[in-house]
């Protein structure tokens, strides 16, 4: 299993295939769920082998992108399919790849504890400082697809999606949930004065 070989394949990919709409699943986003699945890795006692496996799919979470905006997951795990055996990964390696990669669909359905990981890494920015600045990011993108009109519509959405979300790791409960929980409050009080 050549790591490297396909990191640098796949985030040349990235690079040069991402539409330029894609303000939010740029490569920035794949190189920020890198960085934190590593981190959660080394904060959770991951082994070598499975940490590896995991940032494997952290480059390839939404390569599907590159093809497509809808059932991008899905297309992801036919990238990373069609590619990964020219690297040394075995084909049981792909398909636990695959299964990380698809538990991170909205909703997160982790089926494991190396697939909470991910998920947690996916959406780590909801408990962080960077909150706001990183979903202005991601309200553009969905404007440019003309998924959504206004702000008003967004931030209903977002109230929505925190109240629903919950990190799964028991390192992003402890240190992401309590500014998770500040931006929902902030954004609720928001949401109150559209009436």
């Amino acid at each position: 299993m050549d790591y490297l070989a396909a990191k640098a394949f796949i985030l040349d990919k990235l690079q040069t295939e991402l539409s330029e709409k894609l303000s939010y699943h740029g490569l920035h986003h794949t190189l920020d769920v890198l960085q934190v699945t590593q981190e959660l890795c080394e904060l959770l006692g991951v082994g070598d082998y499975e940490t590896t496996i995991l940032k494997s799919a952290a480059l390839f979470h939404d390569a599907g992108f590159i093809i497509n905006n809808v059932q991008h997951e899905r297309l992801g795990c036919e990238i990373a399919r069609e590619h990964l055996p020219r690297f040394g990964y075995r084909r049981q390696e792909i398909e636990r790849i695959c299964s990380m990669i698809m538990a991170t669909r909205i909703p997160q359905s982790p089926q494991n504890a190396l697939e909470e990981i991910i998920c947690d890494a996916d959406l780590d920015y909801l408990g962080r400082a960077d909150f706001y600045e990183i979903g202005a990011t991601l309200f553009l993108e969905l404007q440019a697809y003309q998924v959504l009109d206004d702000e008003e519509e967004w931030n209903r959405i977002q109230v929505r999606f925190l109240e629903a979300h919950a990190f799964f790791t028991s390192v992003n409960q402890e240190r992401r949930t309590p500014r998770k929980l500040q931006h929902l409050e902030e954004l609720k009080s928001l949401v109150a004065r559209y009436g």
